[in-house]
């Protein structure tokens, strides 16, 4: 509901009545000349067309609703908007995403496993107000993407960017995990955690797992693990980033969940078995009730301007009204 900082200009409204008011007293009337075209005593000339009825009355509304707008315009209308502004830190969490070939595997609700890993990321976040974000991208290697931040637009823009394939086509569990610990050993917010989420057991990079595990739990970050992907012959599409070619056919999909336990209850954390998009949001849905903190914050007040709109509609209908009564009624207002 806008709010109006400039009410009195609604006073003008009264200028309307008075208006036809006056032109019905034959005051502010509009100028005429009349053209006699006969000198007998005969009736004289009356134009009936409907059309030119309606175009008059049409006119006459167009006016009124031009006037009506730019009144509202003076008024100058506001939309108020409350923002939260925390002055505490809430929960880092960092997201280590599996970024092999493997992941483009369509076997979550008809996308790539990368795919339905970011889907399910951005449905986390409308949970999570006040919460930092961090990305590590992980294959053969590791590479920290964005640091925890509070900045989701920059967040979500480095998450969409993300290919698959770009580091390698291993899964160096160890690499990813080590990265976000050291991203997150020096952060101050009061609670920190690690949501690995992969669809394989680890192949490759110089840390073992359960030894970057042990590392998060040291540091009093707790780890969460999501095993991601179904059983069985799956279909991939996968497009090489280095060359451009694109790869497709099935893949046996397997791997031990076993090991992602264990490396989560090092972590200190939990391992969720996903096998669908539904499954997958619960599961950060949960991850994030887990590791929610209680934070301060103030509400700030936004203001949004809208006599811009109302002035633009007002010059419309002034411009509708002139060219309905100029060029096609041929009179002046």
């Amino acid at each position: 509901m806008p709010v109006f900082q400039q009410p009195l200009a609604f006073l003008l409204v009264l200028c309307i009545p008075l208006l036809f008011l006056f032109r019905k007293l034959g005051i502010f009337s509009a100028p005429s000349f009349p053209l006699i075209l006969k000198d007998w005593e005969g009736e004289t000339f009356v134009w009936k067309s409907p059309v030119r009825k309606i175009a008059s009355a049409l006119s006459v509304l167009l006016f009124a609703a031009g006037f009506l707008c730019l009144v509202v315009s003076l008024a100058e209308p506001v939309r108020l908007q409350q923002e939260k502004i925390y002055t505490s830190r809430g929960t880092d969490i960092v997201f280590v995403l599996d970024t092999s070939p493997s992941m483009m595997a369509r076997d979550i609700a008809g996308m790539s496993r990368l795919d339905a890993a970011r889907q399910a990321i951005a449905s986390l976040a409308p949970q999570t107000p006040g919460t930092g974000y961090g990305l590590v991208a992980m294959a053969s290697e590791a590479a920290l993407v964005v640091p925890p931040t509070m900045d989701r637009d920059e967040f979500f823009t480095r998450l969409t960017s993300l290919e698959s394939g770009g580091l390698g086509d291993g899964t160096a569990l160890g690499s990813g995990l080590s990265t976000a610990v050291y991203h997150l050993s020096g952060a101050a917010a009061p609670k920190k955690c690690i949501v690995l989420i992969t669809d394989g057991e680890n192949n490759s990079g110089a840390i073992h797992p359960e030894t970057a595990a042990q590392l998060a739990k040291d540091k009093n970050i707790t780890l969460y693990v999501l095993g991601l992907g179904t059983r069985g012959t799956v279909p991939l599409e996968y497009v090489d980033p280095a060359t451009g070619k694109v790869y497709s056919g099935f893949i046996d999909s397997q791997f031990d969940s076993q090991s992602l336990e264990q490396i989560a209850a090092i972590g200190g954390g939990r391992y969720f078995g996903v096998e669908s998009s539904g499954a997958l949001a619960e599961a950060l849905s949960l991850v994030a009730s887990q590791e929610q903190t209680v934070m301060s914050f103030y509400l700030k007040t936004k203001e949004e301007a809208l006599y811009h709109y109302f002035l633009f509609a007002s010059v419309l209908c002034f411009v509708f009204t002139w060219l309905i009564r100029r060029w096609y009624l041929g009179v002046f207002l």
